[in-house]
């Protein structure tokens, strides 16, 4: 499978700007999307951006409009990063960050997940 790190977040006023960065190692050619999930004090984990090995994105109607995932994986490269940029920042996106990516690995072809270790973030005045 895959292994995930991830670096940047931290603490920021309202209205500020993040950038988080999470570098695949492994078998990343089995990669088929890579995303950002959040998870905020007493609430489910959920996804906020995602996106595919061929460019499609997908966003949460929260973060719309304010934040960005960008994907580094040249196939002739040996990584495989996703940076997820976050602008104009609320206080309601305080929670901890997780790295994801899923794919198919094998000659059955399973499914697998691969979470990071999480990075906290802090949006507060």
């Amino acid at each position: 499978q895959v292994q995930l790190v991830e670096s940047g977040g931290g603490l920021v006023q309202p209205g500020g700007s993040l950038r988080l960065s999470c570098a695949a190692s492994g078998r990343i050619s089995s990669i088929l999307v890579m995303g950002w999930y959040r998870q905020a004090p007493g609430k489910e984990r959920e996804l906020a951006a995602a996106v595919t090995t061929g460019g499609t994105q997908r966003y949460s109607d929260s973060v719309k409009g304010r934040f960005t995932i960008s994907r580094d994986n040249a196939r002739d490269s040996a990584k495989d990063t996703v940076e997820l940029q976050k602008t104009n920042l609320k206080p309601e996106d305080t929670a901890v960050y997780y790295c994801h990516a899923a794919g198919l690995i094998g000659e059955g072809f399973t499914a697998y997940g691969s979470w990071g270790q999480g990075t906290q973030d802090t949006v507060t005045s």
